[in-house]
């Protein structure tokens, strides 16, 4: 069993993971390059959704359209540029849009999603004191009857995978009822049931705080250069102070992580699919989750010292995840949402942000031990991360410390 840790990244991932190390009795450091939360954990919309969690690649992508994916206001941007790592993540993206593929990832998910909820509530029921919140109600809403068949589909094929999915499908003006926020131009909406969400930048904060209460340090602004695999142990060396050995380390750096992993060999690409997020307030905020699938918005009413504000959260775009932000990614979401919302101010915005997630070719995460039996991934999780986050952690503790590997996470193998 290993007594002292090194996990590298300070989002949901690697402070779920210290956290449940540390109830094995770990002795846990996090090195964060920026700060707690700064990437793809920070800005995204909170949602802990198991009816809607899934495989990425899926035919539907495919029909989209290359065309689309290369306009700067589509909700999925690929900038044209000659990038080697970019085109094998997108040959092996294609190659896994199947609904065979689809449905052989969906019965991976299916064990994580059911336990992940439950995840959280460890970390709440123990000493991280944050809240998760009923979506009550939860609407994914569209402008016709017609647009939501797509959704009910692919609702009930996720239940077939073995989860338990339940929904109503509500008209325009039953839409509107269940939330005034909506404006006419929704005809029709799905209503989920059983999901909640949380407030990413709290919940990460007492995240952080609980490891720290127990022992564990949190290193800000320690960059990762290099990961060394010796006899004794692992060296793990950042830019700013050296290097410090440990006896096992977790790499969970998020659409970074490919760097360190791939010498331990971890062959799958990593790519920063980036989203784009801002809060906006108004006389008639949502008072629960809204998606709106065609046009690939989510939108989270978040509490804040000013009152509640709606975080507007959409886009993927395939890019450099230190790319500067392009604001034209922001005006494509709000021109996307602007005739579906009414009561909140869209031009006048704050938190405008851009986080980079972490996506792989198959749309399964990288969740397990590499080729050395003392450096551990986890990550790939896209636009799941804040969801699966805290089970991963589980699930990734409890490998490390039995040296075994978790029934649930075998099919996350990182080697795969």
């Amino acid at each position: 069993m290993p007594q002292r840790v090194a996990v590298v990244g300070a989002g949901i991932v690697g402070l779920s993971t210290a956290w449940f190390l540390q109830e094995h009795g770990v002795d846990v450091t996090v090195h964060e390059r920026r700060h707690v939360a700064a990437g793809s954990s920070w800005g995204n919309a909170g949602w802990l959704n198991p009816s809607m969690t899934a495989p990425m690649p899926e035919p539907s992508v495919l029909r989209y359209g290359v065309r689309a994916m290369l306009s700067p206001s589509s909700p999925v941007y690929v900038p044209l540029r000659p990038d080697p790592h970019l085109l094998r993540f997108l040959t092996g993206f294609a190659r896994h849009s199947t609904a065979r593929r689809w449905a052989t990832g969906m019965r991976a998910y299916a064990p994580v999603n059911r336990a992940a909820v439950a995840a959280f509530d460890e970390l709440t029921s123990g000493d991280v004191d944050a809240s998760t919140y009923a979506a009550d109600p939860f609407l994914a809403c569209f402008r016709t009857p017609e647009e939501n068949a797509g959704l009910l589909e692919e609702l009930e094929d996720i239940r077939a995978s073995g989860q338990d999915v339940g929904y109503d499908v509500l008209t325009g003006s039953e839409a509107r009822d269940a939330e005034p926020s909506l404006s006419t131009a929704i005809g029709s909406a799905v209503l989920l049931h059983d999901q909640r969400y949380v407030n990413p930048p709290v919940f990460l904060a007492a995240l952080a705080d609980a490891v720290r209460r127990r022992g564990g340090r949190i290193v800000e602004g320690a960059t990762v250069t290099d990961v060394q695999d010796v006899p004794s142990g692992v060296v793990v060396t950042t830019a700013e102070q050296g290097g410090e050995q440990f006896d096992q380390v977790v790499l969970a750096h998020g659409a970074w992580l490919g760097g360190l992993a791939r010498r331990f060999g971890v062959r799958q690409p990593v790519q920063s699919g980036r989203g784009y997020s801002f809060s906006v307030a108004g006389d008639q905020v949502p008072r629960a989750p809204l998606y709106f699938p065609r046009q690939r918005v989510a939108c989270t009413p978040l509490s804040t010292p000013e009152g509640t504000r709606l975080r507007v959260a959409g886009t993927m775009e395939l890019r450099d995840p230190d790319a500067a932000a392009d604001p034209r990614r922001i005006e494509a979401i709000v021109e996307a949402v602007r005739p579906l919302l009414r009561g909140v101010d869209l031009d006048d915005r704050g938190e405008e942000w851009v986080g980079a997630r972490p996506c792989t070719g198959d749309g399964l995460p990288l969740v397990g031990p590499t080729r050395s039996p003392r450096v551990f991934v986890a990550g790939g999780h896209a636009m799941s991360g804040i969801f699966l986050g805290p089970v991963t952690g589980k699930l990734l503790a409890q490998g490390l410390v039995t040296g075994h590997t978790p029934a649930e996470l075998v099919p996350f193998d990182p080697l795969r």
